[in-house]
């Protein structure tokens, strides 16, 4: 799922039916990889594909919810704001994410902006 249009703010990074249900997809960015998720409801988010713990590949994790557990350290992680489930502490960066029709777009370059929640730039919060 490469970046295939941007406009003044989001990029086109692909449709839904490229990520599988309960499942991930990695777009890669200048900023570094961003993990796109599916649940089963077919709700999309887009985390920093880095657990705040020890930066475990989230993309490799179990989605359950609307979360998803690390791979190696079994963190739980809110995939609406990048945030640990207690009793863990810490967040990953959340990237704004908008789904029109089948097509996913992502804010690029707003992970670091938006640590621990979009600001109300997509419709998760």
């Amino acid at each position: 799922m490469d970046s295939i249009m941007t406009d003044a703010r989001w990029t086109l990074v692909g449709t839904i039916d490229d990520i599988p249900v309960l499942g991930s997809r990695v777009v890669r960015t200048p900023d570094g990889d961003i993990a796109l998720f599916r649940t089963a409801a077919d709700e999309v988010f887009a985390l920093e594909d880095a657990c705040p713990h020890k930066q475990g590949p989230l993309s490799q994790g179990i989605v359950h919810g609307r979360r998803v557990t690390c791979p190696l350290h079994n963190w739980v992680i809110e995939l609406a704001t990048g945030e640990a489930v207690a009793p863990d502490e810490g967040r990953t960066g959340h990237v704004p994410v908008r789904v029109e029709g089948r097509s996913v777009s992502i804010a690029l370059g707003m992970a670091r902006l938006s640590r621990g929640g979009c600001r109300k730039a997509c419709a998760h919060v």
